[in-house]
């Protein structure tokens, strides 16, 4: 059963669609990944051409191979950057592993030609002002173990953004989920530097 969240949305960006010739690397997460996505594109500019989808839906929704084949379908990318995990937490953390091995073979059958890079998911801190975790962060260290695990089963690299901002409030917004604009530079060059490792360069 489909479990939905009050507002759910979704935003695909796909730059250089008329271009056959230039590499492509998709973004795939959630607003976070949507926050740094301008960075990653301005520093990959000449080498690759930057697509993102970006959604509210979960690994644990059948409606995420559906969003990810409007693109795979249409497009060949080099590399994708996956990340999904701070959304669905009406569903289990065994719902979520289940759902996210099976997104993680979706992805490497419809794109086998790409270099896959699993993205850990970054944390909530309290809004109160004391910089500490949020109780949910609890749940974000458990997706991310898992997560972890099926990565290394399918010989997926991960790029760890949980541990580049944890211990650093000052990176993040008044909300406590979303990253300031120094976060999101931050997160943005971990990303460009994931990316470029994986192509060797």
């Amino acid at each position: 059963m489909t479990i939905h969240e009050r507002i759910e949305w979704r935003d695909i960006w796909v730059m250089g669609a008329d271009d056959d010739t230039t590499p492509r690397v998709l973004l795939v997460g959630d607003s976070i990944t949507r926050s740094y996505y301008d960075h990653v594109r301005d520093a990959l500019n000449g080498r690759f051409l930057c697509a993102r989808l970006t959604t509210s839906t979960s690994v644990c929704d059948a409606a995420m191979e559906k969003e990810l084949a409007l693109l795979l379908d249409d497009y060949r990318f080099a590399v994708i950057h996956f990340n999904n995990g701070l959304h669905g937490f009406g569903y289990g953390e065994a719902e979520y592993a289940a759902g996210l091995a099976r997104v993680l073979d979706f992805i490497l059958k419809q794109s086998p030609q790409s270099r896959l890079i699993w993205a850990s998911s970054t944390l909530f801190l309290r809004t109160d002002g004391s910089g500490a975790p949020d109780p949910r962060t609890a749940r974000v260290r458990e997706r991310n173990r898992l997560a972890a695990e099926l990565a290394a089963a399918r010989g997926v690299p991960v790029n760890d953004l949980f541990s580049r901002v944890i211990d650093r409030p000052e990176l993040f917004s008044g909300d406590g989920v979303h990253l300031n604009e120094a976060g999101q530079r931050i997160l943005g060059a971990q990303v460009v530097e994931a990316i470029l490792a994986s192509r060797g360069r």
